[in-house]
């Protein structure tokens, strides 16, 4: 279980709308022994209606996003300039995790500060090892506080 300076269980915030990529990163996490709860979000504005609090289902901050970039309604790149804009939100941890290898997604994603972009068929055959790296990752950084 992964944790944050407090010993918080750190949720995971999944935005992804792809049914079948979705189960893949749920089930590479399982594979991965890695018990910290995750939160699906099939685009940036239920993504954005969770971080908020304003469905009462959902767990308490803090959270890690993986986000998908391109999705319906709101997609990844304005999720995330969302996120950077709003006063309680700008610090959370993301990074991008698609199937888009386009240089003006690679760029853009890291000019909204993210902490990694990550294309899906790269990982491919590696993706546990790549859900192990997050892992390791997420237990060296210090994170910043979070809503």
């Amino acid at each position: 279980m992964i944790t944050g300076q407090k010993s918080m269980p750190i949720n995971i915030l999944l935005v992804e709308d792809d049914n079948g990529d979705a189960k893949a990163v749920i089930r590479a996490f399982k594979r991965a022994q890695i018990a910290n709860p995750i939160v699906r979000a099939r685009d940036g504005r239920e993504a954005l209606e969770i971080l908020h609090k304003q469905r009462p289902d959902m767990p308490e901050a803090p959270f890690i996003c993986l986000v998908d970039v391109n999705m319906p309604r709101m997609n990844g790149h304005e999720f995330v300039a969302a996120l950077r804009a709003d006063p309680d939100l700008r610090k959370l941890v993301v990074f991008m995790l698609t199937t888009s290898k386009m240089r003006d997604d690679v760029d853009h994603a890291y000019d909204n500060n993210v902490a990694g972009y990550i294309v899906k068929e790269s990982a491919g055959a590696d993706f546990l090892d790549l859900i192990g790296t997050l892992n390791a990752y997420w237990r060296l950084v210090e994170l910043p506080d979070m809503p």
